[in-house]
């Protein structure tokens, strides 16, 4: 995954799956929108599932950038 890639994932699972969620959560109680429960939960669990991925990538690029000690010629 590029940095560019991980870096637009990170952005929508840390900003813009929450506000979403928040927002949607917030006006379907105000105006009567239908499946708040079910829309928000689902915005969730995609976040979290988003989370991990990111997380799983996030361990593999920091194992690949340890530094390898030189060879005792």
């Amino acid at each position: 995954m590029s940095n560019t890639v991980y870096d637009i994932l990170k952005y929508i699972a840390l900003i813009v799956l929450p506000a979403i969620g928040t927002l949607y959560f917030a006006l379907a109680k105000i105006w009567g929108f239908p499946y708040a429960a079910e829309i928000v939960g689902t915005i969730s669990a995609v976040d979290a599932f988003l989370g991990a991925i990111l997380q799983i990538s996030n361990e593999q690029y920091k194992k690949s950038q340890v530094i390898q000690p030189p060879d005792g010629d």
